[in-house]
């Protein structure tokens, strides 16, 4: 390690950790741990926590705050996750800062034993088409059983490299927990780049016992790869994911290295964006049933990302331990809130074209806040800003769109 990166990462980490170490940080996971748990708060008859702000993206790669410096590339995507909390925090959100930066150990593993290759454009940017790998319904019979196993050597490398680098200012965390999680744990997102949405959309029609088996086969190997990962001791309290700040009074707080937890202990986070184009039965039989058994085993469950779940609120219903349901800028505001009540939070997503990305206006955020606002008026809803593509160059548009939606709220 260079001494010029031994710098540039250490005085980073010193501006990271006092930002950690500001009042308004615990502030913020009382807020969040209330919110998160607002059955035990109405059960105490304590006040409802009003709606709280998520900046989850913001076209960071677009500012020329993110461009990074370090020399050796191990270190870099350190200074990234650094530099981008600190601007990060400018945008006076409700997000929360850990004093801890979070090292994914190496996991071992056989995967699904496919990969389709992704055909990029010209463009650096934009989307891709997959060469799916079951093109043939007997190409599943390649699929293999997926496993956790960590390299320990690689990984006790990767912590001490970064511990040398940071280790004096700041905790180095070792998310030891398993690869398949999140979007590997969902079956949806790999099903997608296994099969592709418009083949399996017809197997549910042609070869519907032929898909059974096959979504049955992933559901296997994802807890597998869960239960092996619990036996070994490998859960740790970093390991929540809920799209959003991952508190709850049910759960224990996150935490650094700390380890050998159960998954009923941790928040887990699901969703079904290539399943958007099937009806709610179809979703059920050949995904949710499946998602179920795994969803089962975590203490707390949010679901959805960007998919529109408006006609699938009801069968969500069979989640044991749902808090959070995402209503994504494609989803019928109004009907979801009426649906979900006061029974699940609300992950509202406003469009973020209509938020900050386009022609910044702030008479149309108000408009689109206070009319879906009005709709969720009575539910347990915060407010997230997430799949920001671009900016147009102009950072400050997300400050003072915080300062639009506090308004609104204290309107509301």
């Amino acid at each position: 390690m260079s001494t010029t990166d031994t710098t540039i990462l250490r005085d980073l980490a010193k501006q990271y950790l006092d930002i950690c170490h500001k009042p308004v940080q615990q502030e913020r996971r009382d807020l969040w741990r209330k919110k998160n748990s607002f059955a035990v708060r109405e059960s105490r008859k304590q006040k409802p926590i009003r709606p709280l702000i998520y900046v989850r993206a913001f076209a960071w790669g677009e500012l020329p705050e993110s461009k990074c410096v370090c020399e050796d590339p191990f270190y870099r995507q350190y200074e990234n996750f650094l530099r981008h909390a600190l601007f990060w925090d400018t945008f006076d959100d409700d997000s929360i800062f850990e004093p801890w930066v979070t090292l994914r150990a190496r996991c071992r593993s056989s995967g699904w034993g496919l990969s389709g290759k992704r055909n990029y454009p010209a463009a650096s940017r934009g989307a891709f088409k997959v060469d799916y790998p079951i093109k043939e319904l007997e190409d599943a019979r390649k699929l293999r059983t997926p496993r956790h196993e960590i390299d320990e050597e690689k990984t006790a490398q990767d912590a001490m490299r970064l511990e040398e680098a940071i280790g004096e200012v700041l905790t180095v965390d070792v998310d030891r927990a398993p690869a398949y999680r999140t979007w590997s744990a969902d079956i949806s997102t790999d099903l997608g780049y296994l099969r592709g949405m418009e083949h399996f959309m017809v197997d549910m029609m042609d070869h519907p016992e032929w898909l059974h088996q096959l979504v049955g086969f992933m559901r296997d190997g994802v807890l597998r790869t869960h239960e092996q990962a619990e036996a070994a001791g490998d859960w740790g309290l970093s390991a929540h994911q809920n799209q959003a700040m991952p508190y709850a009074e049910e759960l224990q707080s996150p935490s650094p290295n700390v380890n050998g937890v159960k998954r009923g202990e941790l928040w887990g986070f699901f969703a079904a964006q290539e399943w958007e184009g099937t009806s709610p039965q179809q979703h059920d039989e050949f995904l949710l049933q499946y998602q179920l058994s795994i969803m089962k085993h975590f203490g707390l469950v949010a679901y959805g990302c960007c998919e529109d779940l408006t006609e699938k609120i009801g069968i969500l219903r069979q989640v044991p331990n749902l808090r959070r349901i995402a209503v994504s800028p494609f989803a019928d505001v109004a009907k979801c809130a009426e649906q979900i009540g006061t029974d699940y939070i609300i992950s509202y997503r406003p469009s973020p074209a209509d938020m900050v990305s386009y022609d910044f206006n702030p008479d149309r955020i108000r408009k689109v806040l206070r009319k879906d606002f009005e709709a969720m008026k009575g539910t347990h809803f915060d407010v997230t800003l997430k799949d920001v593509e671009t900016v147009e160059g102009h950072p400050d548009r997300v400050r003072k769109w915080v300062q639009i939606v506090r308004a609104e709220i204290e309107r509301l």
